[in-house]
């Protein structure tokens, strides 16, 4: 197999033309057997093979530097930096990481994770290159997707203030090639960046400004006529406008075209936008047909394309997704939004059905907040769907646009508390701590999927901003039978016990339930409480919990810093409240991938650990 000579960065090099088109299949063949079985970004990745292997080819790594954005698309990028082995324990506990780490090599110049990041950085390290006056190539790709990020565009504003070459790979996945502007393009594309061209304009401009009178008027007409013939012909003319050389469109399929432009992009004293049209899903025709389904794949039949082990039970977003269209049915001022994630947030079927008051806003959370609060103080009951720590991007939109106004708001927060395979950037762990620290913020989190449904109705008739926050996976059926209607800022006690009291948030109630029945086998029946709340919590239920029992226990799965247990503590220091207080959560610290049970072991948060960290406290 030619896989087998690439064993590190740049031995692509090495390869005849005919053993480059072998490769590219066989990354393709290796991507998707190898996904099939541990699961994993597979569409993005097939559809950036021969741009990667086209980077790989035009620029020397790790002296150069290549930034992922997002990152979940730097597989190959993997591969051909000696990585394939690595591929075994893909997104698994201390296995290889879903994205560039340049803990794992240092060809990944920079980690990323979440989307628009990438101009930003690269900027920057062209800047310190300039300083320092070295040389060598910075390349930032980025997804047409990711730029509709407001970040992006603020790095793009930023960057025609940079004389030397910075070279942006424009992604995109979304639209098909028109020959004739791709073959017009393509042509100006080269004519412009032509040294000969760019010291002939030069010259002439300088030649007419010297000319008395008329000299500057003539240059002035010069630029208006190019800048209309720049309309009809560039369709880059966006970027050019904010100062970047455009090249392209590209075909993403082509690696000798793809190498022809890095190389004339590398010639510009300037930033370079280089648009290349790949497909997502390319070479696998399940992932060409269904994109979005294999964007994180879980382990699948290749022939079909059909998940391995298929859900049986609901998840939470299952229930959030039907939650929603009751909603709508029942009130007209609901609406709902998604940055670009409506089917791995639940909100496609409230789209087929209220296609009106459904809201894609793309890559970009902190404009969905304030566009929220827009649609809010307007009369309506916005509904917005994201992940935790995607949300983490708008937290001065949701401080400044709707809390301080006190407008009615609902975050719906997904994957909140950890997810596992995704790692560090992904895990839900600090949305307890930014959100209940907001004036006018109130923060629920459900036990079961019944009580997401009860919270999500409450949220909606509140009047006010409310974030409930609900974990990724199956959702807890238990506890069926203890369903107290919502109250602001009012626990649910589900066991009477004595000594030992549980107060545990949202997805460990569950986890405090096996809890309890490990203690009684010590001989101990504690009380255990739902929070509910986390933002105003129960008070008065603490201050009697704390009056009639030896050890309060919160729980939830957050970090410690700024989250319930730390409320408590302060409540209790308040109070001079005397019972011990044993906050269990998540330690102050980026938690990498692995499974979320492996995760919550490692953590000290799961049963086993939980169990007996209580009875070393109360035993003492």
């Amino acid at each position: 197999m030619v896989l087998d000579k690439i064993q590190k960065e740049n031995d692509i090099k090495n390869l005849t033309e005919q053993e480059l088109l072998e490769l590219r299949d066989e990354i393709r063949t290796f991507l998707v057997e190898s996904l099939s079985v541990t699961g994993g970004h597979l569409a993005s990745n097939l559809g950036v093979v021969e741009l990667t292997m086209a980077l790989h080819l035009s620029f020397d790594l790790p002296q150069d530097k290549i930034i992922w954005d997002v990152g979940h698309q730097s597989y190959t990028h993997k591969i051909l930096t000696g990585r394939r082995e690595g591929f075994s324990g893909l997104r698994s506990y201390g296995g290889m990481s879903g994205f560039p780490k340049s803990g794992e090599s240092e060809t990944d110049c920079f980690n990323t994770g979440h989307s628009s990041t990438s101009i930003s950085a690269g900027l920057g390290i062209a800047a310190a290159r300039d300083l320092k006056g070295e040389d060598y190539a910075v390349v930032a790709v980025i997804g047409d997707g990711a730029l509709t990020g407001g970040l992006a565009f603020e790095a793009l504003n930023n960057v025609s203030r940079l004389e030397s070459n910075f070279i942006i790979v424009l992604n995109d996945n979304n639209m098909s090639i028109s020959e004739n502007v791709g073959g017009m393009s393509k042509y100006l594309s080269s004519f412009r960046t032509a040294g000969n061209y760019r010291n002939l304009k030069n010259d002439v401009m300088n030649s007419l400004e010297r000319i008395p009178v008329y000299g500057k008027r003539m240059v002035k007409q010069i630029r208006n006529v190019k800048s209309g013939i720049k309309q009809l012909f560039i369709p880059g003319m966006l970027f050019e406008e904010m100062g970047l050389i455009y090249l392209g469109p590209v075909d993403g399929s082509n690696i000798a075209d793809m190498r022809r432009v890095f190389s004339e992009a590398r010639q510009v004293d300037g930033p370079v936008l280089v648009h290349v049209i790949t497909k997502k899903g390319a070479g696998y025709p399940p992932a060409e047909r269904h994109p979005a389904r294999f964007h994180g794949a879980e382990p699948f039949d290749i022939e079909t394309g059909i998940p391995k082990h298929p859900r049986v039970k609901a998840n939470y977003t299952d229930v959030f997704a039907t939650v929603m269209k009751k909603l709508g049915e029942r009130n007209p001022d609901v609406v709902a939004i998604t940055a670009a994630m409506e089917d791995g947030t639940g909100l496609k079927r409230f789209h087929n059905i209220y296609p009106e008051r459904f809201f894609d806003v793309g890559i970009a959370e902190a404009h969905a907040v304030t566009f929220a609060a827009g649609l809010a103080k307007a009369g309506l009951i916005p509904v917005f769907a994201v992940y935790s720590s995607f949300l983490q991007r708008a937290y001065d939109q949701i401080l400044h646009d709707v809390c301080i106004q006190n407008l009615p708001v609902v975050f719906a927060i997904d994957r909140a508390g950890l997810v596992g395979s995704d790692g560090e950037t992904h895990q839900g762990i600090f949305d307890l701590s930014y959100l209940s620290t907001i004036p006018n913020m109130t923060v629920l989190a459900p036990k079961n999927k019944w009580e997401l449904s009860d919270m999500m109705k409450f949220a909606v008739a509140f009047g006010a901003p409310a974030a409930v926050r609900y974990p990724r996976g199956e959702a807890y059926d238990g506890l069926k039978e203890y369903r107290q209607p919502i109250r602001l800022g009012k626990s649910e006690t589900i066991f009477e016990g004595e000594k030992i009291a549980l107060f545990a948030v949202g997805s460990m109630v569950k986890t405090a339930e096996e809890v309890r029945l490990r203690l009684m086998e010590q001989g101990i029946s504690p009380t255990l409480v739902n929070a509910r709340f986390v933002q105003p919590f129960d008070r008065e239920r603490l201050r009697e919990l704390a009056q009639s029992h030896s050890l309060i226990v919160t729980m939830e799965e957050n970090v410690a810093s700024g989250g319930f247990g730390e409320h408590a503590a302060a409540f209790f220091a308040e109070e001079n409240l005397q019972a011990p207080l044993l906050a269990i959560a998540i330690p102050d610290t980026y938690v990498e991938h692995g499974s979320v049970e492996k995760l919550k072991e490692l953590l000290r948060i799961d049963t086993d650990s939980i169990v007996q960290r209580i009875l070393e406290v109360y035993r003492k």
